[in-house]
């Protein structure tokens, strides 16, 4: 089966009918790196692999990217071969948001006893990182405030924006290897989310048809955005990718 990219939801924070923005890089159809945790995004993670992700790479920390984990939490702890073994990969500078928006909350249990932390295995990455063997990148991204998102790279495969305005600079150098793009687009932009007309101004068109849009707030608008002749992401997608290139890992 290969390498697949499995939109779990494709909606802006509140554009509940559509899922929260949320994917996994499937491998011969089991789950490999999951992207973000929403609510809703959990929920459809569950209903489509019958099971409670493994390992996450998270993009950034508003709610509707983090909501999910209280429940992953929950299904994780009382799970003795899951507790302490799901693995985070999280930027470095988002460790402290994400612990205020989800790990400090007084007695995570009401009987005490335990920390949030203690169900998973917390991975702070930098420009890169390693995963079952293969190597990935990570980089920032425009959404509301520097330093506070970042977006994913499996090199010769995928790249995943996140939640971003236009970052031409960032996709000449992250998306260089005909890699299929994932790109966070409304069909009317803000000051922390790309609009059509933005990518349409930013991008060449070469970039452009190597996109797939996301993160948009109706399906009305994902039909408006298909007639513009752009390509757009239903939830439960799952989207061939081309194989990963391997970096070899260094030995002494």
């Amino acid at each position: 089966m290969g390498w697949q990219l499995r939109f779990h939801g494709v909606g802006s924070a509140s554009a509940v009918e559509l899922g929260s923005a949320m994917a996994t890089l499937d491998r011969d159809g089991r789950p490999w790196l999951t992207i973000d945790c929403g609510g809703e995004g959990l929920t459809a993670f569950q209903s489509h692999y019958h099971a409670l992700p493994d390992t996450l790479f998270v993009t950034h920390a508003h709610l509707d990217h983090v909501a999910g984990f209280e429940r992953l939490f929950v299904g994780t702890y009382f799970d003795d071969a899951r507790r302490g073994r799901v693995r985070l990969y999280v930027p470095a500078p988002l460790v402290p948001l994400l612990h205020q928006r989800v790990g400090e909350y007084p007695n995570v249990l009401a009987e005490g006893g335990t920390n949030f932390w203690d169900a998973f295995q917390l991975v702070p990455v930098a420009g890169a990182f390693w995963h079952d063997g293969v190597r990935l990148e990570v980089f920032p991204v425009r959404h509301h405030w520097p330093d506070t998102a970042f977006g994913l790279r499996l090199p010769g495969s995928v790249v995943w924006t996140g939640d971003t305005r236009p970052i031409p600079e960032m996709l000449a150098r992250y998306a260089d290897g005909d890699e299929l793009i994932a790109h966070d687009c409304a069909l009317h932009g803000n000051p922390s989310h790309s609009g059509i007309d933005d990518l349409e101004r930013e991008y060449p068109s070469a970039l452009l048809s190597r996109c797939v849009l996301y993160h948009y707030a109706s399906a009305a608008d994902g039909d408006a955005l298909r007639a513009r002749g752009h390509r757009v992401a239903h939830p439960g997608d799952a989207l061939p990718l081309a194989e990963p290139r391997r970096q070899a890992v260094e030995t002494a």
